[in-house]
């Protein structure tokens, strides 16, 4: 066993044979994670003394971050003590993980590649979460997929989702194919510390691309409840897609003053708005970015281009959250 000090100095005891993100969470610890297969980075930490041991490839790392002392917490477990540049989250302290069995309220095709789906929890044991964060459907056989949830938490306790198909993907054949309203599934959740963070500054930026709107669509649900908390402050909502028929909810039906920026990648001539990627189209309108904090959800490229892009222009890391997709079959 080792005690693992986080920049906060909060502690927990690492077990050799777990992550270290896996020890923290055991105890009550709550660190940033997202995908916990090393492909996304959002877990990040710089160790400040110690040694650690690898139990899975950090995808998310390059060379230079590796070089500069970062791993990745749900790749590593430690080998002695450790320091860990991070704080702790501990407003995610109080959300519990659960398996609940739920079933399909409702299935509805939203665009020609994607479905909404709505699921019911028991009544008594309903899920709480904050929006932002994610669970794990469970299907036949202990198939898992991960999908975010698009909607804020709502007093019936139903939870919305948006499934994008993925060819031969062997939940995507369930969704796109066998599910039907009242089919038993299970759920894990919720997942991931992808949230709305306190915050004074005076731009909040959401990006993004195909399904991320999801979980773009509950936090601007939440922050609409909240509307005396946002005076004085701009909401930017970039969201990208191939062609328009991609774009398949507008944010602007919310009763929530925003400025939405659709942007497409193969628009055709008809296409009026704005052309290319989300991230070159914000950094192309000049926000002030020192005075801003980005939420990016979407594909793993978009987010891994974006971060680099922003920070080099004076964007803080520290106000740089984002869930990255990474995509199963």
């Amino acid at each position: 066993m080792a005690t693992v000090t986080l920049s906060n100095h909060k502690a927990f005891i690492a077990d050799k044979e777990r992550t270290l993100l896996e020890s923290a969470k055991s105890q009550g610890v709550v660190l940033e994670y997202s995908c916990r297969t090393g492909r996304c980075g959002v877990c990040k930490a710089k160790v400040l003394r110690g040694d650690t041991s690898i139990m899975q490839g950090e995808q998310g790392l390059n060379e230079a971050e590796l070089a500069m002392g970062y791993i990745l917490t749900c790749c590593r477990s430690a080998l002695s003590d450790l320091d860990l540049d991070v704080d702790d989250l501990g407003d995610l302290s109080d959300i519990q993980t659960k398996t609940l069995p739920c079933r399909i309220d409702l299935i509805e095709m939203v665009a020609a590649d994607v479905i909404k789906v709505v699921l019911r929890a028991p009544p008594n044991n309903s899920l709480r979460y904050l929006a932002g964060q994610y669970i794990d459907v469970i299907g036949k056989e202990g198939v898992r997929r991960s999908y975010s949830l698009a909607n804020a938490q709502r007093e019936d306790g139903k939870l919305e989702l948006h499934v994008r198909h993925v060819p031969q993907g062997v939940m995507s054949q369930y969704w796109f194919g066998g599910a039907r309203i009242n089919d038993l599934l299970r759920l894990e959740g919720p997942l991931g510390t992808f949230s709305l963070r306190n915050t004074k500054l005076g731009n909040l930026i959401f990006l993004a691309t195909g399904t991320g709107i999801a979980p773009v669509k509950a936090m601007l649900e939440t922050l609409a409840t909240e509307s005396l908390q946002l005076a004085g402050k701009n909401i930017y909502v970039y969201w990208g897609g191939r062609t328009e028929a991609d774009l398949y909810w507008n944010p602007q039906l919310l009763q929530l003053d925003l400025n939405f920026i659709p942007v497409l990648s193969r628009a055709d001539a008809q296409w009026a708005g704005r052309i290319g990627y989300v991230q070159d189209v914000l950094l192309a309108d000049n926000i002030d970015l020192t005075d801003s904090v980005v939420y990016a959800c979407g594909s793993d490229s978009m987010i891994h281009t974006a971060r680099e892009q922003l920070l080099a222009v004076g964007l803080p890391s520290k106000n740089f959250y984002s869930d990255a997709f990474v995509s199963s079959n």
